[in-house]
């Protein structure tokens, strides 16, 4: 695999950073290629503005700033601003990405959205169209043939991000990403590794994740992603709607995905892991 590892953690001493370097030094045991974009130690500039798609001064509608527009044609001219024309060539150059970020506030921080919203940019990750003038996304897109794994943590425990977990799901939680932001510029979404009680893990609860870490990378080559319906694929009608007999009375989230959510992978860490706390502490906003 050629891996692309974008990680936004302000502290090199966390349990995520730790996480990322055996995350690396397991793929380069086993021959893989890795480049890294780490947000924080890049000191990315998180926010979209003028200066990313007016770098000569003029646009094609060089008064009011049309975002997507502007985007696509500095895209398409060569006028995107360096650092974002840098991160579109690692992608180019990859056939995996690993999203790994602490989750704060039920997303990612905002240096990592702010590199969605620079980066994968109209013309290059979504807006292209086939040869038959079919609009390419939810399943086809600039992105096609790359597989995404996110890799995060929270501080709340495994039941509480489960299917009835007051939190949510955590495949619901991480729906904007897995499937409005991958599958929509077509790339394969993998089951997230979710380190659970990040904040209470002890050294033993962190070897157990990063054993688990290391074994879904070593299967990530030959992984099923998950089943998300495409939008060409006959499932949805010109309205982008279920047809009536898929899923009849069905609505939500769950029932774009073909089949019901799989189990976890038994490679992850189990459910109770040896050396994570008991102690029932609240989920953290901003945590490991």
């Amino acid at each position: 695999m050629k891996v692309l590892w974008i990680f936004a953690h302000p502290e090199q001493r966390s349990l995520n950073a730790s996480l990322m370097r055996e995350g690396l030094r397991e793929l380069a045991d086993h021959g893989h290629e890795t480049q890294v974009s780490d947000l924080y130690a890049m000191d990315w500039k998180a926010v979209l503005d003028v200066g990313d798609v007016r770098t000569t001064g003029q646009g094609p509608d060089s008064g009011r700033l049309t975002v997507g527009a502007e985007q696509e044609h500095a895209y398409a001219t060569g006028t995107q601003s360096e650092d974002v024309r840098e991160e579109q060539r690692k992608i180019r150059w990859a056939d995996t990405l690993v999203f790994h970020f602490p989750m704060w506030w039920f997303g990612p921080p905002a240096i990592m959205k702010g590199w969605f919203d620079r980066v994968l940019v109209q013309g290059f990750a979504f807006g292209l169209r086939g040869d038959d003038g079919r609009v390419l996304r939810y399943g086809e897109g600039g992105l096609a043939g790359r597989r995404a794994l996110i890799v995060t943590s929270v501080g709340a425990r495994e039941s509480g991000f489960g299917p009835r977990g007051i939190h949510g799901y955590v495949d619901d939680v991480l729906w904007p990403l897995l499937h409005g932001t991958f599958w929509y510029t077509g790339m394969a979404p993998h089951e997230p590794f979710v380190v659970y009680g990040a904040d209470r893990l002890t050294e033993t609860g962190h070897r157990e994740y990063a054993r688990a870490l290391r074994a879904r990378l070593r299967e990530l080559p030959d992984a099923e992603p998950l089943d998300f319906r495409s939008e060409n694929g006959g499932d949805y009608d010109d309205a982008l709607t279920l047809r009536p007999w898929i899923e009849p009375g069905g609505g939500g989230l769950a029932v774009h995905r073909r089949h019901e959510a799989p189990a976890a992978a038994e490679a992850e860490a189990p459910r109770e892991v040896p050396g994570r706390s008991a102690s029932p502490a609240p989920c953290q906003a901003l945590t490991c």
